[in-house]
Formats: structure tokens, sequence, C-alpha cells
């Protein structure tokens, strides 16, 4: 394969090659027994929206037994609020909606965005965010600030404009974007776009940097946003002694000294083993509970109560008009029920985590050791460059590969997340060819998870099936380093 200099010419070489890419993947899937009756079956990741993992034993039997029964919604509200407070201490609180983006929205809409009553003309508020990953999620709700990010979620989705990710933007709310130090936004991809490669942050230096923007925007400042995330691949692998990263913590610290709020946006994480808002001193934290903490399809949102009280009344939680403790009704995000199987299941998947916690730690564990050994196979030049770790919180295990561009030369090839929405992240649709259902696999990071396929009744690992599906994958980027130049 020839050696290129420029950039753009690997990624251009590997878009003419995806066939033969895809061919030599699918011949992989053979020579690696990947069995017919399991190909697209089973995958990297039981955490992604599109394909979740198959419920447990233990959440299935809660919901079908709970689903027979007679239950007031606003009890197993209650009960859920219960599981919390034990956990976290009274003076949090809990709300369940059905997915971590209609969370985003409602915490967004209720602490962020201006008041849409009174006379005049409505006054403008602002959030900020770190320039990271997942951007559209969290960052995707404000106008962009400054002007040119203005067109940074333009090809995100399947759909475009207003009723696409545009279409998320509040009521004069904008969001300013601070690129956080250490942080390298090269350009990478067969759809060229900026990559956000995050190993190298400087959190102190970038929370100095983000509390500059909260002076410049103090007027407007409404709040402050990022992922709870734990690793090194999304920026926070700096951590303080109690294992918290240190960019969160000082995050939380600048939000207070400017009295408002900072909100966590958790999606890929799990309560009581993962994230602790006690320690990183985060006021709103957002869950999507069907991705990591074996739940049924739904989101939870935990905060202090100062901040929960309205968020509950925006779904109508919060006690009826005349006076009571809780309630279940009309608001105006009612349109965000979760409903009552979905309300089962989380409160099966927090007693769990709750009482259990080992048994949604140790899958993580055997995929740990699993992904450890076969990426011991994968070709030295890629190994070297590599970056293996686990996280509880996100119950998955990140493999970087930022460093394989530390030298002259050009490294192992990075897709963008603007390729997954465009079908040329490789390292995606390629995993597809081999009869693997694909994960999170973009901006040099790859995330590898348990429960598509690859764990049991009760949540554990079936190792075979588990290794097949990190060998496919250590097998593609091999195929794909290949064809990039990178290794012979």
């Amino acid at each position: 394969m020839p050696k290129f200099k420029k950039k753009f010419e690997m990624y251009k070489h590997l878009q003419a090659n995806i066939a033969n890419i895809y061919a030599e993947a699918r011949k992989a899937a053979d020579e690696i027994g990947i069995p017919p009756e399991i190909r697209g079956k089973f995958g990297l990741t039981g955490a992604i929206s599109g394909c979740p993992s198959p419920l447990t034993k233990k959440v299935r039997e809660a919901v079908e037994k709970g689903s027979t029964e007679v239950i007031p919604l606003a009890k197993l509200v209650d009960e859920i609020r219960a599981i919390v407070k034990d956990v976290y201490g009274d003076e949090y609180d809990a709300a369940p909606i059905n997915t971590c983006e209609a969370g985003l929205w409602v915490t967004f809409d209720v602490l962020f965005t201006p008041p849409m009553q009174g006379r005049g003309d409505n006054y403008l508020s602002r959030y900020i965010i770190p320039y990271e990953k997942h951007l559209h999620h969290h960052g995707g709700y404000g106008r962009p600030y400054p002007p040119r990010f203005k067109d940074i979620f333009a090809d995100r989705g399947c759909t475009a404009g207003e009723l696409g990710f545009y279409g998320k933007r509040q009521n004069n709310l904008s969001v300013h974007i601070v690129p956080l130090v250490g942080a390298d936004y090269s350009v990478h991809g067969i759809k060229y776009h900026p990559a956000i490669l995050l190993t190298k942050v400087d959190p102190e230096a970038s929370a100095k940097k983000i509390k500059e923007a909260a002076q410049r925007n103090a007027s407007m400042l409404a709040g402050i946003t990022s992922l709870a995330y734990d690793t090194p691949g999304y920026g926070y692998g700096v951590k303080d002694a109690d294992g918290t990263p240190v960019l969160q913590k000082k995050l939380a610290e600048i939000a207070h000294e400017f009295d408002v709020p900072y909100v966590l946006d958790n999606a890929w994480g799990v309560p009581f083993i993962g994230h602790d808002i006690r320690k990183s001193g985060a006021d709103v934290i957002i869950y999507s509970m069907d991705k990591a903490s074996e739940s049924t399809t739904a989101g939870l949102i935990i905060g202090k109560e100062e901040y929960m009280v309205p968020i509950r009344r925006a779904l109508g939680y919060h006690g009826d008009r005349y006076g009571t403790t809780a309630s279940y009704g009309k608001a105006a995000y009612v349109t965000n029920d979760p409903g009552k199987e979905a309300l089962l299941g989380v409160i099966a998947a927090l007693k769990e985590l709750r009482e259990n916690p080992e048994e949604l730690t140790k899958p993580v564990d055997d995929l740990y050791e699993i992904v450890k050994e076969e990426f011991e196979n994968i070709h030295p030049k890629i190994k070297k460059g590599l970056i293996i770790s686990k996280s509880y919180n996100s119950r998955a295990v990140e493999v970087n590969y930022e460093n394989t561009w530390n030298g002259e030369e050009l490294g192992l090839p990075i897709f963008t997340i603007e390729d997954m929405y465009a079908g040329t992240n490789i390292f995606q649709s390629g995993m597809s060819q081999m009869g693997v259902i694909p994960t999170v696999a973009y901006d040099a990071n790859i995330m590898i998870s348990p429960g598509l396929g690859t764990t049991d009744d009760n949540g554990q690992i079936i190792e075979d099936r588990a290794r097949l599906a990190v060998r496919a994958l250590v097998r593609l980027i091999e195929i794909v380093a290949k064809y990039s130049g990178y290794i012979d």
C-alpha cells in the first residue's frame, strides 16, 4: 500500500477502497469463525439507543410482575426518589423521564432558558460547555457562540434543519463553546471534519479558560454543562484522590462562584457505582437508564432539591395545585412521560445498583481482561499507541489510539462523528460487514461494553462471544491500517 504524506490523500484512498476493505472484513469474519447464526445478533456494546441490550432476567421479572398490578404511577416515582435519597442523601431528589435527551431538554429549558412571560422583550441567556465529544447532545440547545461554531451541527443526525438538531434550540438561549487546553482539534475522516481528541487535556488550564469565559458572560450566564464521563479519551483522565475528574470539580466550583447550576450529561453512565455528584459538586446529572444500567428504556434526572423542584413541576410530578406531596399529571413536559413499564424497570435497575453493585462491575472487569488479551495480538505498531482503560461509570472499556499520531508520519485513521452520520466511519460500517453490531468508534476513541448478545440472562459475560466481537474489531483495525499505509 502507498505511504501518504497528507491526511486528505490517505482518507481519499480509504474511500476508494471501501469495497475492498469490506470484502477483507467479511473474509476475516469467516477466518475468525463467527457462527452464521449469531451474525447481526451480537455486538460491541449494548449501550446504543438504536440497538439496546436485552433486559436481564431480574428486570424482566420485575416489569412483568408490576405490569399485572394496579399501582398509581406517582407511587412508582416516589419509590425511585426514595432509592436515590437512600444513596445520595435527603438533599437530593429524582425525576424519571422517557429518555436522557428528553432529560437534557427539560433541564435546560427549566434552568437555562429565559422566561417567556412578562411584558417587553425577552432577555438573553447563555450557558457554557467545553468543546468536547458528543457536543450535539448537551451543547445543542443554544445558538452556538462564538459564531465560528454556528454550523457545527449542520450534518448531525438523520434529519437536517429545524426538524433535526437545529430544531432543539431553545428560546433566546445561546451556548458558549470553549476549546480545552491541551486538546487537539485536527481535521480527519473521509467526511473531513475536526476531530475532538482529548487525552492530553490540561484540567487546571482548561478550567481557568472556562472561568474567563464565565466572567465575560457574567451578565447573561445561566449555567455550565459537561459530560460526566471519567476516561482519558473523553478528557477526564486526570483525577483527584477520590477518583473524581479534576476538570468536573473545577467546573462545579466555577458554576457555584457565579451562582448558576452545573449540569452533567451522563447518558452512558450509571447511578450509585458511577459518577458521584456529592464528590464532584454537580447540581444535576442526567442518565439514559437503558444504556448501561440494564433498565427498560428510560431516562433519569438526579439533582439537588433546589433545582429538582422546578424540573419535577415541569414534568407534573411535584404535587397537585391544591397541595399534595406528589402527582402524576399534566404539565409542560407531560410529552416526556416514561410510562409504567419504564418506571418498573428503572426501579429494578436502581435496586440492583444499590444492593448488588458487584453484579454490574464484574462484567466490566471480565470484559477489560478480554479486551487487553485480544489487543495484545494486534500489530505492534498499533499496540504501541493504545490507551486501554475501564470505567464503572459507563460500564465500558475504552480503547483510545490518539497516540498513534504522536510521530511525524500519519497515524491510524481517525473517523469523525461526521463520518458516522455519513456512513463513512469504516470502524463502524466494517464491523457490520463482519456480522458484529458496531459501537461508538469515532475521534480515535472506541467504547466496548457488555450486553449485546455477549452476556447471559443475569448480565454476566459469555466469554466466547465477547472474544469474537473484540477479535473482529482487532482484525478490522489492522485491515484499515493496512489500506491507510500505516502498517505493511
